[in-house]
């Protein structure tokens, strides 16, 4: 065993990496799997860990969903084709508490959820953190693609190498305490080829496995249907009404529309077109309005995270770049503080299509670094 004041391992422990415990949260697919893999032939202690987040035997059939009944089969078969112990933990009701039933609440109130965020925040990085550390581990290994570096002032976050397969987004709620414990040893690679050359390296049947694309309990991105099944009355229909409060057609749900949508409003004989520019679920109305109503500059932002050096509101505004959408590149922005959790965000351009429930990431203007960010609620 080497001595505590010696070289750092990969991990950044001063022992040998057989000394070193880690534990792997894996999903079944090619990148935790190559994690696993990686640290294995590394000489680490690996132990991998899958949830079972809802009922597997529903989803076996379906296709491209994390945490499911083959993605957990495939997880035990790489742990068992690289020689480590691998536990999956029941997290259903967890999961159906923290985010599930979120999800749902939260897009019948006009909002537009992210609930792989919640997971993350609520789930993977609480619970099963805990667990990893109930299992003595020196610390826990994913593989998302961020990258954790240490700063004058601890560890931080910043965006993966690779800015197609960034997940920073995704991850903006993790705390520092979490990230002190976290290591993430795929945000360094230049591709996702080269995350799949080494799962090839290794011989993982999972080397050729597709990514994942949906929310893992929202079959092929139909949101609609699983919020139906969830809370049945949000199927009720009702107006589509302009800006004014006048009655343009008739909705089957406000379930089936979201922020910004033009498509499939079935109102026709328009100069020009409409867009969702609100959702009211409890008047069971979807407002339109012309394009121009979607953009907006000043966005309220609660629930902050908040990863920079000096605390939140210890000054008037932070100049960042922000993320209003996981799709949208950053764009510059001024964070004005209201308390340590809460802020007005100022976009220097107006963006289309904010929408409450979705996060609002900050990012250093002049660097890879994420200084965590909120969730937008409405103004």
């Amino acid at each position: 065993m080497l001595d505590q004041t010696g070289p750092l391992n990969s991990l950044g422990f001063a022992k040998a990496p057989a000394d070193t415990r880690v534990v792997v949260a894996m999903s079944g697919g090619v990148d935790s799997s190559v994690v696993a893999a990686e640290l294995k032939s590394q000489g680490y202690d690996v132990v991998g860990v899958t949830l079972q987040l809802y009922d597997h035997g529903a989803a076996l059939a379906k296709k491209g969903a994390c945490c499911a009944g083959r993605d957990i089969h495939d997880a035990r078969r790489v742990a068992e084709e690289m020689g480590f112990p691998h536990y999956v933990l029941d997290y259903e009701n967890v999961f159906k508490d923290a985010v599930i039933d979120e999800f749902a609440d939260s897009y019948l109130g006009g909002a537009t959820p992210v609930p792989c965020i919640r997971c993350n925040e609520r789930v993977k990085f609480k619970d099963l953190l805990e667990t990893a550390k109930d299992l003595e581990a020196d610390c826990m290994a994913t593989g998302h693609y961020i990258q954790r570096k240490m700063g004058d002032a601890g560890p931080e976050l910043h965006s993966a190498a690779d800015a197609n397969r960034d997940q920073s987004y995704f991850l903006f709620s993790t705390t520092a305490a979490q990230l002190d414990y976290l290591r993430f040893p795929l945000g360094h690679l230049p591709s996702k080829d080269d995350t799949r050359a080494l799962a090839a390296k290794y011989g993982l049947a999972v080397a050729d496995k597709p990514d994942s694309q949906d929310i893992c309990f929202v079959p092929n991105g139909d949101y609609a249907a699983v919020i139906r099944k969830l809370r049945p009355e949000a199927a009720a229909p009702g107006d589509i009404v302009d800006m004014n409060g006048r009655v343009l057609a008739q909705h089957d749900g406000v379930i089936n529309y979201t922020i910004g949508q033009r498509r499939g409003l079935g109102i026709g004989g328009l100069a020009d077109p409409l867009y969702v520019v609100k959702l009211d679920a409890d008047a069971r109305q979807v407002i339109v309005g012309p394009k121009e109503m979607l953009a907006t500059r000043s966005v309220p932002v609660r629930e902050i995270n908040w990863l920079g050096d000096a605390p939140f509101d210890s000054q008037p505004e932070w100049h960042v770049a922000v993320k209003v959408r996981s799709t949208r590149p950053p764009t510059d922005a001024v964070i004005r503080p209201i308390s340590a959790t809460k802020a007005t965000v100022e976009l220097v351009s107006a963006e289309a299509g904010v929408s409450p429930g979705q996060a609002c990431v900050f990012y250093d203007r002049d660097s890879s670094r994420i200084y965590g960010g909120g969730w937008i609620h409405k103004g």
